[in-house]
């Protein structure tokens, strides 16, 4: 029987590049592999279902879920995760003291409805009492212009959301004082660049992630992958035998990085990744990036409680909701 055809389309991950390079083979399946950071694939997805299997993202799409408009059926591969109290940056003039200093203050973000977005705000309310939906929040690019929302935002009256000008920045507005905080997966280019001006809320990162995961379990999700429902109702079993290639790529992948740093010479230019990956494991255990739901329920639990209370899903989603069926306890 002729394999079937599915382009996929995901960020070059490690744990992916198994997939990509034919080292992994899906049953029944020939994947072209589409290389594409997820600023590129997740517009394409979200707003054209353009891929069959592609790279999504966690916040939108729950949204488009509970809207009734996902073209997608997720898999529980979390192709990304990222700890995000690093993520918080602070106008060292703006009287920004602790994490309840930001209620009422305006903040930068590149997209409201992003998933860091949300992890910073889920954050922010669970463990600092912060009243999230009082901030006022900016959205454009951080380093560059044109950024703008993937998805149209559904927000009650009095919740201030609302563009930069256009051709403007989160790093131009925060510097200029518009801006007393910037919310970016990538640090403003002033804060890079040594700019005191700039500051990190949470000065030691490491530190406070470290306690916050110790505190919660929690490894932050921030990307899945999606088939289109389309190619899914075609093959059901599809379903099982991705995700089962996923894993199987991740698996290799672990195994080749334990591997590389076995050997005589290091694997990349950072003197001291052996020890990162030791404490990286006795931090988060043996298997750092676990992918399935029993092992991530709450995290999930927590997320569609977030996206419910952050104004961006329509009603509080279940988990058994989020992802194709048989893979519930993957």
């Amino acid at each position: 029987m002729r394999p079937t055809t599915l382009t996929l389309a995901c960020a070059p991950y490690d744990r992916v590049r198994p997939l990509f390079d034919g080292r992994v083979r899906v049953e029944g399946v020939e994947i072209v592999p589409v290389p594409i950071p997820s600023e590129q694939s997740f517009p394409r997805a979200v707003q054209r279902a353009e891929f069959d299997v592609s790279e999504l993202s966690l916040s939108s799409h729950l949204v488009q879920l509970s809207r009734g408009e996902a073209e997608y059926v997720a898999l529980p591969v979390f192709v990304s995760r990222a700890f995000r109290h690093g993520a918080i940056y602070l106008r060292r003039d703006a009287g920004i003291a602790g994490p309840r200093d930001l209620e009422g203050r305006c903040v930068g973000i590149p997209e409201y409805q992003m998933t860091l977005g949300l992890w910073v705000r889920g954050i922010l309310a669970d463990e600092h009492g912060v009243q999230v939906n009082a901030i006022r929040h900016r959205t454009a690019g951080t380093n560059a212009a044109g950024r703008r929302e993937r998805l149209p935002l559904e927000l009650p009256a009095g919740m201030d959301v609302a563009p930069l000008p256009e051709g403007d920045t989160l790093n131009a507005a925060l510097l200029r004082g518009e801006l007393d905080a910037v919310f970016s997966p990538t640090p403003p280019d002033a804060f890079a660049a040594g700019d005191p001006r700039v500051i990190r809320m949470f000065p030691d990162v490491k530190a406070a992630e470290i306690a916050y995961h110790r505190r919660t379990g929690f490894h932050p999700i921030m990307h899945v992958v999606g088939i289109r429902a389309a190619v899914l109702a075609r093959d059901p079993g599809l379903a099982r035998r991705l995700y089962d290639g996923f894993a199987e790529a991740k698996r290799v992948a672990a195994a080749e990085l334990e591997a590389r740093l076995r050997g005589s010479t290091l694997p990349m230019m950072l003197p001291w990744i052996v020890q990162a990956w030791e404490e990286t494991r006795a931090v988060l255990g043996p298997d750092p990036w676990t992918y399935g739901v029993s092992a991530n329920r709450a995290e999930l639990e927590a997320i569609c409680r977030w996206s419910e209370a952050q104004h961006l899903s329509r009603r509080r989603l279940a988990v058994a909701e989020l992802f194709a069926p048989g893979l519930m306890e993957s």
